[in-house]
């Protein structure tokens, strides 16, 4: 079977939650399942190398028979083209131009009486489930401005500096700490929420960061209160201004590297990203995050919920 030479062109960073296109590859993934690459699509795949945000759901209809698209990831075809790599089984770095990277609607089953060969060049109607999708975007905006307002609270406690600045030129703790950053999978009773986990080790301290009491500092632990309420008093101001959201594309492929930019009242703040997000801040209601420290103080978490109109 032809597997395509061409990355998928993707309309999910502009908003889409509908499209139209035709089927490119068919990739067994076992245990009965399928992945269902088409030329375009409005659907975001969990990305292999940085698994933040989770996949888009929704439906594909194909051959006459409609199909929940129950997970949706990242493939790609290498230049001798024999084979479909998928998520972690793929070799080489994302975005390597001698790759074709495709989008793979995850459905358990093929349309009755049709075989993946059949498939091929049919026209697909696409579906993303919009609500679900609004809720992940929800997260990741809030995932973002999180970092800016946490970067501000943590700056006097920064005794050089650790060579990397934010948009608004605090260190950027967020990206110089962090281990892991996810957003959780909304169900019927709330919405997505960003979980962000920042490592206080031995590195960060070189760096310069302190959590112990120093210069007039309370240690870390005894501080993170008044943090969280500078923080939440930010991220409340944020929302109220009700700051214009957009993510700068340079090319329709899946893996163009494109920023997340928000219009903030201190100045438009840019984030390399490749996820999805709202329009516009007004689109919540509230925005607020929890913080906590390990037992032994070597982690720092943030679980950052967001509020929809």
């Amino acid at each position: 079977m032809p597997l395509p030479t061409a990355s998928t062109q993707v309309g999910f960073p502009a908003g889409s939650v509908q499209g139209r296109s035709a089927v490119v590859a068919v990739h067994d993934l076992g245990d009965g399942r399928y992945g269902i690459a088409t030329a375009a699509t409005p659907f975001h795949p969990l990305d292999h190398t940085w698994p933040d945000q989770p996949a888009d759901t929704g439906t594909l209809t194909v051959g006459g028979a409609e199909l929940p698209v129950v997970d949706c990831l990242t493939g790609a075809v290498g230049p001798d083209a024999g084979t479909v790599a998928v998520g972690a089984d793929i070799p080489v770095r994302r975005g390597d131009e001698d790759w074709a990277w495709l989008v793979l609607h995850v459905v358990e089953s093929l349309p009755a009486g049709l075989s993946a060969g059949d498939l091929l060049g049919q026209e697909a109607d696409l579906r993303v489930d919009a609500e679900r999708r609004a809720e992940l975007s929800a997260a990741h905006t809030g995932c973002h401005l999180l970092a800016l307002a946490l970067n501000a609270a943590l700056a006097p406690r920064w005794r050089k500096d650790p060579g990397r600045s934010d948009a608004f030129g605090n260190p950027d703790f967020d990206s110089l700490a962090m281990a892991s950053s996810r957003m959780t999978v909304p169900t019927a009773d709330g919405g997505s929420t960003s979980v962000d986990v920042y490592r206080l080790g031995k590195s960060l301290r070189k760096k310069g960061f302190t959590s112990d009491a120093a210069e007039g500092l309370p240690a870390l632990a005894d501080a993170l209160p008044d943090i969280a309420k500078a923080v939440n008093e930010q991220l409340a101001a944020w929302v109220e201004a009700d700051a214009a959201v957009r993510i700068e594309v340079p090319g329709p492929e899946l893996t163009a590297r494109r920023r997340w930019a928000c219009d903030l009242p201190q100045g438009t703040a840019a984030i390399f990203c490749g996820g999805t997000h709202l329009h516009r801040l007004g689109e919540l209601s509230a925005l607020g995050t929890e913080l906590s420290l390990s037992d032994d103080g070597t982690e720092l978490t943030a679980v950052t919920t967001p509020r929809r109109r």
